[in-house]
């Protein structure tokens, strides 16, 4: 499947490859919505035990050093932004194919090391799927959001 990654510009300070423990992270779960619906959540609540931790470890080390391919492309040494994109683009391929281990381990990486991510969006294009990692607003308040629609005043001619 093709996908197309978009996300907001952030401080390189706010995705990390350690294990977070803040407890602000842990208020609401990490939503993963495609095409407007909330197809699963990661309980960031959930202790991971320590084999499981340890295959992110080792996950993010074998991205390190295979690099990650993007389309036609190899990224090598990516930071982590990519490292997360390539993860989303994986979490979203696995629930296409009900690979619940896949499943699993893609949303419990993004779910412990992107700090402040709240919502994977991924909606369908011409293009294949649009993904998007939402640093800024929970699904919840995202499906409150009216959209102001508004007609544009002609100029007289």
């Amino acid at each position: 499947m093709d996908c197309v990654f978009w996300h907001e510009e952030i401080d390189s300070h706010r995705i990390g490859s350690f294990w977070h423990t803040d407890s602000r992270l842990m208020e609401k779960p990490l939503a993963i919505v495609i095409d407007g619906r909330k197809i699963y959540e990661y309980d960031r609540s959930t202790r991971l035990p320590g084999l499981q931790r340890r295959y992110l470890d080792e996950l993010d080390e074998r991205m390190m050093r295979e690099g990650v391919p993007f389309g036609d492309e190899l990224i090598p040494n990516p930071n982590a932004m990519q490292r997360a994109q390539y993860i989303a683009n994986t979490l979203i391929n696995a629930l296409f194919d009900n690979n619940e281990q896949l499943i699993a381990a893609t949303s419990a990486y993004l779910g412990t090391r992107v700090e402040d991510l709240k919502q994977v969006k991924a909606a369908s294009s011409d293009r294949g799927m649009v993904i998007e990692l939402v640093f800024d607003r929970y699904f919840e308040d995202a499906a409150r959001e009216q959209p102001i629609h508004f007609t544009p005043l002609k100029k007289d001619a």
